[in-house]
């Protein structure tokens, strides 16, 4: 349930309204936009009179809430939310865009793909210390060693790091070195996971599910926020279909769709949707053409040899290139990188 609170009330009076649904059970969230002023309302409403609400002279409306998800829904948070990581954001005018290997091989080879996206205008740059992959054989990543080579490579560029998250106990250590920490495609409905990231404060970039649906993708973002980290920034990074050309088939209306659905930032990954490194650049330019609000984007400077995913991954010179298109495309959708 979300009440509006009509222009100009005073905030005494919203205080009398927000004791009033506390008393009764229910949690209140405070959302003021730039033209709304709203509670939403989260537990069991069945003990508040809507006519008692509708009668108090500075509410202009009660709204219903539908959807099973509260938090994450645009009706609670109408305004478009901005994710702050540390000096840089996520959402709003500007794109943020996130480069960088799959996994991290050597000091030389993070430093050196860190600096190069970053000459070409990349925001973040990502790199995986910890990996999950499908076979036990495959190579698992340097785990804490990825993360110190990580945390150089950021004291080399400035850039803020991204990285995934696949157990509990690293939530600790993820907070003291790591920006945005990474819930991967198969986390997603790892619900203890979910509530251990939830009751931190630190950015949570939140990837779809190879087949889950839209709605289990904003749960999962509301089991973080129900916790109270409210720093959630989803990304889409392909479903999984019967076409088996490409390693995942890149769901584009998804963005608009979630974005109608939630004020949360959406971004997309065209390298785990396609798989393939020449796809890569058609699906970033369609990306940014439908809304998202950045990208995430391998790249490696010597894919042939790269021990993880080489096959998706761009060259940072095709990266530059890349980045000089994507400009153009934003202007068009009155956004900057």
């Amino acid at each position: 349930m979300v009440i509006v609170i009509k222009p100009r009330t005073a905030q005494e009076e919203i205080e009398k309204i927000k004791r009033k649904m506390e008393d009764l059970g229910c949690q209140v969230h405070e959302t003021i936009g730039e033209n709304r002023h709203i509670l939403g309302l989260v537990g069991d409403t069945s003990k508040i009179d809507p006519d008692l609400i509708r009668a108090n002279r500075n509410v202009e409306k009660l709204i219903y809430v539908q959807e099973p998800y509260k938090k994450v829904n645009r009706l609670f948070h109408p305004d478009d939310s901005v994710i702050k990581v540390n000096d840089r954001s996520i959402g709003g005018d500007k794109l943020a865009i996130i480069a960088g290997p799959c996994s991290i091989e050597s000091e030389d080879q993070i430093v050196t793909i860190a600096k190069k996206v970053k000459e070409s205008g990349a925001s973040f740059l990502r790199g995986g210390a910890f990996k999950p992959r499908t076979s036990p054989y495959s190579f698992q990543g340097l785990r804490e060693e990825g993360l110190e080579l990580l945390k150089l490579a950021r004291e080399k560029t400035g850039l803020p790091i991204v990285t995934e998250l696949m157990s509990a106990d690293y939530v600790e250590r993820f907070l003291e070195d790591v920006d945005i920490i990474q819930i991967g495609a198969r986390n997603m409905q790892n619900f203890d996971l979910l509530k251990e990231v939830g009751k931190t404060n630190k950015p949570i970039l939140l990837k779809r599910g190879m087949s889950a649906t839209i709605e289990e993708l904003l749960m999962a973002a509301e089991y973080i926020m129900s916790e109270g980290n409210e720093n959630v920034i989803l990304c889409e990074r392909g479903v999984r279909t019967f076409e088996n050309y490409t390693r995942n088939t890149l769901d584009l209306s998804a963005i608009p769709v979630i974005k109608k659905l939630s004020h949360l930032p959406v971004i997309v990954d065209p390298s785990h949707a396609a798989g393939l490194w020449w796809l890569v650049e058609p699906l970033a330019k369609a990306a940014v053409a439908v809304g998202a609000d950045g990208l995430m984007i391998e790249v490696h400077n010597d894919p042939a040899n790269a021990k993880c995913d080489g096959q998706q991954s761009i060259t940072p010179e095709r990266f530059g290139s890349l980045m000089k298109t994507l400009k153009e495309i934003a202007k068009i959708e009155n956004r900057e990188l």
